[in-house]
């Protein structure tokens, strides 16, 4: 069987794919703008046949109607990272929260203190030699992909291609959901006069050269806004948003004096 037949032979219905997943499993999705869109609607209308089902992730930018109050008795929802969608249900004690650095979530998954039964992913169709990449987000998902029992992927035409050790070949995908979604965005943040005159104190206290790491939100936005008469700056970064991009392009963020 060549590359092309094996892609094709993994193909299935979300719905179909969705059928591996059994009472108390623990399922991770991917996060970010890569959350597996299809996936998850398909997981929550699977949810009538399962009981005691956790999901695992860090944050979601999709959709997340498994946090709803209705499906308490069927996922259990354990958040590496409280967002807005999820905060909700934290509080109410319908969620988990475990507080953790986002750099050892690959170490108690690959470990085994938390095994990965599913793994449901997004990423971008196969190159000539079958290799996908994870994309926008491969953080901890990853880890989860390498060490999971069984990992359903969604191949989305819209998922961009990212360089470094950000790839999945086919063979390591259990099965595949083919779709083409845009990728859900982070808004931009309003106009925030409190939040501007943070920014523009905390860039006071960096220097040109200085290595920065940015969160997002209005503070981390402010700041970046404020840093346009910086130079050389470095990034060391779990993530990227729009004003570290744009810092980039104007020369401001050059990594030359990281060290």
């Amino acid at each position: 069987m060549n590359r092309k037949e094996k892609y094709k032979s993994k193909i299935k219905p979300a719905g179909e794919a969705m059928k591996v997943i059994k009472n108390g499993d623990r399922v991770f999705i991917g996060g970010g703008a890569a959350q597996p869109q299809t996936l998850v609607k398909s997981l929550v209308e699977r949810g009538k046949y399962l009981m005691d089902t956790e999901i695992v992730h860090t944050l979601t930018l999709g959709v997340s109607p498994y946090i709803s109050p209705k499906f308490a008795d069927i996922f259990r929802h354990n958040a590496f990272f409280i967002s807005e969608d999820t905060r909700g249900a934290v509080a109410e004690g319908r969620a988990d929260y475990t507080p953790i650095f986002l750099s050892d979530v690959p170490k108690i998954i690959k470990s085994g203190l938390m095994p990965i039964d599913i793994a449901l992913i997004q990423v971008s169709p196969p190159d000539d030699h079958g290799f996908c990449s994870l994309g926008v987000s491969v953080d901890i998902v990853k880890s989860a992909a390498e060490t999971a029992d069984i990992v359903i992927a969604e191949v989305n035409k819209q998922m961009p291609r990212t360089l470094g050790d950000s790839l999945i070949h086919i063979n390591d995908i259990n099965t595949i959901v083919e779709s083409d979604l845009p990728l859900p965005e982070w808004p931009s943040t309003k106009e925030d006069k409190v939040a501007n005159k943070i920014g523009e104190y905390v860039a006071t206290l960096i220097e040109n050269g200085a290595t920065i790491q940015t969160g997002y939100g209005n503070i981390p936005d402010a700041v970046l806004q404020s840093l346009y008469d910086k130079k050389d700056l470095g990034i060391h970064t779990e993530m990227f948003s729009d004003g570290v991009v744009d810092l980039v392009n104007e020369g401001i963020i050059t990594c030359d004096k990281k060290t």
